[in-house]
């Protein structure tokens, strides 16, 4: 730290980067952003009750903490508070499945442990430290989700959380034009281990084909799970969905136990053998953990499966990649009924120059799955659109979203089974609001 120009002397009751959110004796953490720079808000903040701002410029005649980068000593600051406490710590990083597995895993670990989680998508290094600084000496157990778009950035939020066991979800494609190759995403996600003890366990997806070899490779302890890899050390087994649930049992150690899971794809049993896997690792008994996997409930913007007018609706619009893609038209193709399937399938953001190739890698994925009809949105999903019409699939494009709303209303009919799925800028929510408004 550089310095202050007007030293303070006060007992700092919480941290904070919002002037909307400060307290009498806050320390405020002026972040300098793209589109923002909150510099320009320091005086609010002593005005609110702030007892210092931490800045990287002398503001005005306030009391400033100054320093090289505020964004970094954000995370000094929430290192150093973390440190101060001793509670299991679950870091988990992927490239999709990361927010659905940290709920499992924060519903497994609080049936034994008063257990702390990531709260919405405070994922990155100004979220992160939020989630740590909730921490307290009653919390047993924490689990902190890590997301990236860049290399370095998991590097400096594992040496943030200091995770005392870590998760990776998958490999797939997501920011591939930051990270050049699907084993450039591979690095930049290991970086988890950079703030883990050197026998703090991993644990991975032991089907996908780039995590799996870590089990022979890394030198710390390895817990792989998985379907269809048979020498999972937690593989989910005898699996059956019906009813909007999955019906599954996980074999380990010579054993089987039997999970009910309330809501249905083979990403989601993926997601709770993972959980089940973190659970056994932390103390819990294989009841305990079935116990909790059972009281799981969807995120209203991902697979929420409801009824909606005379159809059922799959409504997944919070990201996408051709991974989520995969699993998304699985569930379409498998979920329970007899109406006709039909996919609405938006751009997937953030794919730079893969971007084609990929939108079309779904449209061959669209073209093989049981979706009768599919409706593409967007920019880059007319690449969708082109590759699933070649293959021979019932197609419509457009980029217009009030077309959009407008022919799926005219083709759609009772008992029809719809997915949406896009990324979250691309806003399918708004035509599920239209086409079922009140």
């Amino acid at each position: 730290m550089l310095g202050a120009k007007r030293p303070v002397d006060a007992e700092i009751t919480d941290i904070s980067t919002d002037t909307r959110t400060i307290d009498k004796g806050s320390l405020f953490i002026a972040i300098k952003g793209d589109r923002f720079d909150a510099h320009d808000f320091v005086g609010k903040a002593i005005e609110s009750g702030a007892a210092a701002a931490v800045t990287e410029r002398q503001v005005d005649d306030f009391p400033c903490i100054v320093v090289e980068s505020t964004r970094k000593a954000l995370l000094d600051i929430a290192a150093f508070y973390r440190s101060k406490f001793s509670p299991v710590l679950v870091g988990i990083t992927g490239s999709v499945g990361k927010t659905t597995t940290k709920e499992m895993i924060a519903l497994v670990l609080s049936e034994k442990y008063r257990t702390l989680k990531t709260q919405g998508n405070f994922n990155n290094e100004i979220g992160l430290p939020k989630t740590l600084f909730g921490l307290d000496s009653s919390y047993e157990a924490a689990v902190i989700e890590m997301g990236m778009s860049h290399f370095g950035e998991i590097d400096r939020l594992s040496k943030t959380a200091k995770p005392t066991v870590g998760v990776i979800t998958n490999i797939g494609f997501s920011h591939i034009e930051n990270l050049g190759s699907q084993e450039g995403i591979l690095k930049a996600k290991l970086e988890i281990m950079d703030g883990m003890s050197e026998d703090a366990p991993l644990v991975v997806n032991g089907d996908d084909k780039l995590l799996a070899p870590l089990k022979d490779t890394l030198r710390r302890p390895v817990h792989t799970y998985g379907i269809e890899n048979e020498s999972s050390d937690f593989r989910a087994v005898n699996i059956r969905e019906e009813n909007g649930g999955s019906f599954f049992e996980i074999a380990f150690d010579g054993s089987l136990t039997k999970i009910e899971l309330p809501c249905i794809g083979r990403h989601n049993i993926m997601n709770a053998a993972g959980a089940f896997c973190i659970g056994i690792l932390n103390g819990l008994t294989p009841e305990e953990i079935a116990a909790a996997l059972k009281k799981y409930k969807p995120d209203g913007m991902r697979q929420n499966i409801v009824k909606k007018g005379e159809q059922t609706v799959i409504i997944d619009c919070y990201n996408a990649s051709p991974d989520s893609m995969r699993a998304s038209l699985n569930v379409l193709s498998d979920i329970e009924g007899s109406g006709r399937r039909i996919a609405v399938l938006g751009d997937m953001l953030e794919l730079g120059e893969a971007s084609c190739k990929l939108h079309t890698m779904v449209g061959e994925m669209a073209a093989g799955s049981k979706a009768d009809k599919l409706f593409c949105f967007g920019k880059d999903a007319e690449y969708i659109a082109k590759k699933a019409s070649d293959l021979g699939k019932d197609t419509f494009f457009t980029a217009d979203k009030e077309e959009l709303t407008e022919k799926i209303r005219e083709y759609i009919k009772a008992g029809d089974i719809i997915l949406f799925k896009a990324s979250r800028g691309m806003k399918l929510e708004e035509v599920i609001e239209s086409l079922y408004k009140d």
